[in-house]
């Protein structure tokens, strides 16, 4: 069983939940806004930690964001494989001890990421990395991004990617916890929802026609990879 933590209603799992069901994997989600946690992630094999839209240096004014950072702490005391997205990746960086701040600019759309040298010899993200249809390896390819919040690498960690904005973009700890910055798990009906009467909404979706098939392949590729 794998816990996935919602740190708000509108952003949910999206294309992993897909890939769950799909496989058959079980899972169960978590309104941590609402105060649903996990009291212990000794029956659960994984941790999935979602975005929102508050910083992790807003913690009291959203106080989940303790209980799901300790929860953190738990699933990485345990050897869990754990996943951060956006803020979930933030939380982590927390969790480890970095410094989560608000950055100079928002990232939003579909931009490249760069991975660095060391996730060219991490399989996991070389499952991202591959091209679905072609097989060869990309070191620079789009992934969609909504944040204006960045982290500093913590301590032991290893730099996975970074972007031309944001040098810290993904990482990873010992061998069984990856935080992305970016939206992986981003589908076509949560860009419709994400962007409702937002100036952007035409151009997000019109370049999401071109790119969202093949990432959504890349994204199953990783997911295949990190929860086999």
């Amino acid at each position: 069983m794998i816990a996935i933590i919602k740190n708000i209603k509108t952003e949910g799992p999206g294309s992993i939940e897909d890939y769950f069901i799909e496989r058959k994997i079980p899972y169960k989600v978590f309104e941590a806004e609402d105060g649903e946690i996990p009291s212990t992630l000794e029956d659960y094999k994984g941790l999935i930690v979602m975005g929102g839209p508050m910083g992790v240096y807003e913690m009291e004014i959203y106080p989940h964001l303790k209980v799901v950072s300790r929860l953190i702490r738990e699933a990485i005391n345990r050897n869990l494989k754990v996943l951060g997205i956006c803020l979930g990746a933030q939380l982590i960086a927390h969790t480890l001890g970095a410094k989560v701040y608000k950055g100079p600019y928002q990232e939003i759309g579909w931009h490249d990421i760069e991975l660095t040298s060391d996730a060219l010899r991490d399989p996991i993200m070389l499952s991202l990395a591959k091209h679905p249809s072609v097989g060869d390896i990309w070191r620079k390819f789009k992934v969609f991004h909504w944040h204006g919040d960045t982290f500093e690498l913590p301590l032991g960690t290893v730099h996975l990617a970074r972007s031309a904005i944001y040098e810290n973009q993904a990482f990873r700890y010992k061998d069984n916890v990856y935080s992305l910055q970016f939206h992986i798990e981003v589908t076509k009906k949560m860009l419709v929802e994400w962007f409702d009467g937002d100036p952007l909404k035409e151009q997000i979706l019109k370049e999401s026609e071109k790119i969202l098939s093949e990432y959504t392949q890349r994204a199953n590729n990783f997911y295949k990879s990190l929860w086999s």
